[in-house]
C-alpha cells in the first residue's frame, strides 16, 4: 500500500472531498462530469509536482480564494499542496517548498482513455505521452526539455521582431541544438527499449504472430536520421529567412513524431481497433516495468475510466499486470468485486 488518503478543499468542483485507499485498488464511482478525474489530478499533483490537465487557476475552484491537497502515505509522511490563487507550496516534514522535493515524488503510471487513441493521435500528443514516459524516472531528460521548450518560446518571440537578426538569434539556435542533440539521444534510446520487449508483451495480450514495432521519426521526417550539433545549428542558421516569415521556429525535436508499426505497415489504418487497443497495454504495461527498474518503487496507477473503452479479455489482461500494484481507478459502475 502506498497511499492511505486522499483530500481535497476547494480543488475543481469539489468543496470538500475524502477518499480512503484500500490496499490494492480503489474504486471512485460516479456520473460523468462529477469530478472523478480531478480526484486522480490531485493525487497526480501531490505524487509528481503538477498536474496533468491544466494550470493552478483553472483547477481552483470558481469564486474560492485557495485550493488544497493532502496526500497521507501508509509510512506516515504527508504531503500537502496549497494554492492561494497566486502562487503554489509544497508542504512536506514541516518545510515549505515552491516546487516538490525530488525525492519526495512518487512515481506514477496515469492510464486515460485518450491513451488507447495513441496510435492516430497527433505528433504533439505523441511526444507528449512519451515525453512523461521518460520524465517518470529521468530528471535530466526533464530539465532539459523544459529548458528546450523555454529557450524555444524566446527564439520564436524574437522572430516576431522586424529587428531580429542571425546574430541576435545565435546564442539560442546554440541552445537549441545543444540541447536538442541530447534530447534525441535518450529519445531514440527510450523507443529502443520499448521495441525490445513490445512485441513480446503484445503477443502476451493478443496470443498471435504479429509483430510490432515504433519508428521514431527525429525532427518528424524519418526513423533514425543522425545530426549532431554542428549541423543542428547550421540548419536553423539556413532557415533563417523562412522562420521570420512564419514567424516560429520550423525546424528541430519539437518537431518530432512516433509511429507505431504493424506487421511493417503503418498501424494506423492496417491494425484494428483491439489490436491497436492490446499495442496500447503492452505499451503501458513497459512503462510500469521501466519505472520500477529505474526508481525501485513500483508505481501508483491511475486509471481514468479506461475499463468502458476495454472489451473482457482486455480487462482481464489489464486487472493481471496490475495486480501486485496499488490501483485508483475511476469508472461509472462498479468493475471489480
Amino acid at each position: 500500500m502506498i497511499i492511505k488518503n486522499v483530500k481535497l478543499v476547494n480543488f475543481r468542483c469539489h468543496s470538500e472531498y475524502k477518499l480512503e485507499c484500500t490496499e490494492m485498488t480503489s474504486q471512485i464511482l460516479g456520473e460523468n462530469g462529477s469530478g472523478k478525474t480531478s480526484v486522480l489530478e490531485a493525487i497526480y499533483e501531490a505524487t509528481r509536482g503538477k498536474s496533468f490537465r491544466a494550470i493552478d487557476a483553472e483547477i481552483l475552484k470558481r469564486g474560492e480564494e485557495f485550493y488544497r491537497i493532502e496526500i497521507e502515505y501508509n509510512n506516515g509522511e504527508r504531503v500537502i499542496v496549497v494554492y492561494n490563487g497566486a502562487k503554489k507550496q509544497f508542504l512536506v516534514e514541516d518545510k515549505k517548498f515552491a516546487r516538490l522535493p525530488r525525492k519526495n515524488r512518487y512515481p506514477v503510471i496515469l492510464f486515460e482513455p485518450s491513451d488507447l487513441n495513441l496510435i492516430s493521435a497527433s505528433p504533439t500528443k505523441k511526444r507528449e505521452y512519451f515525453d512523461r514516459f521518460m520524465s517518470g524516472f529521468d530528471e535530466k531528460y526533464t530539465s532539459n526539455l523544459n529548458k528546450y521548450k523555454k529557450a524555444l518560446k524566446q527564439r520564436n518571440e524574437a522572430l516576431k521582431s522586424d529587428f531580429t537578426t542571425k546574430d541576435i538569434l545565435f546564442s539560442w539556435n546554440v541552445l537549441l541544438a545543444k540541447l536538442g542533440c541530447e534530447i534525441v539521444e535518450k529519445r531514440r534510446g527510450l523507443i529502443n527499449e520499448i521495441n525490445n520487449e513490445l512485441t513480446d508483451y503484445y503477443h502476451s495480450i493478443a496470443e498471435n504472430k504479429d509483430k510490432v514495432w515504433i519508428e521514431y521519426l527525429n525532427f518528424g521526417e524519418i526513423d533514425e536520421i543522425l545530426i549532431d550539433e554542428s549541423q543542428y545549428l547550421r540548419r536553423l542558421e539556413a532557415d533563417f529567412e523562412r522562420d521570420k516569415i512564419l514567424q516560429h521556429t520550423s525546424f528541430g525535436i519539437h518537431k518530432d513524431n512516433y509511429k507505431f508499426m504493424f506487421n511493417g505497415r503503418d498501424a494506423d489504418g492496417s491494425a484494428s481497433r483491439g489490436e491497436n487497443r492490446s499495442v496500447i497495454l503492452a505499451l503501458k504495461f513497459i512503462e510500469a516495468k521501466k519505472l520500477q527498474e529505474n526508481t525501485g518503487k513500483k508505481p501508483l496507477v491511475l486509471l481514468d475510466d479506461v475499463f468502458s473503452e476495454l472489451d473482457k479479455k482486455r480487462q482481464k489482461y489489464l486487472v493481471k499486470n496490475f495486480q501486485n500494484h496499488q490501483v485508483i481507478l475511476t469508472s461509472v459502475t462498479k468493475n471489480l468485486n
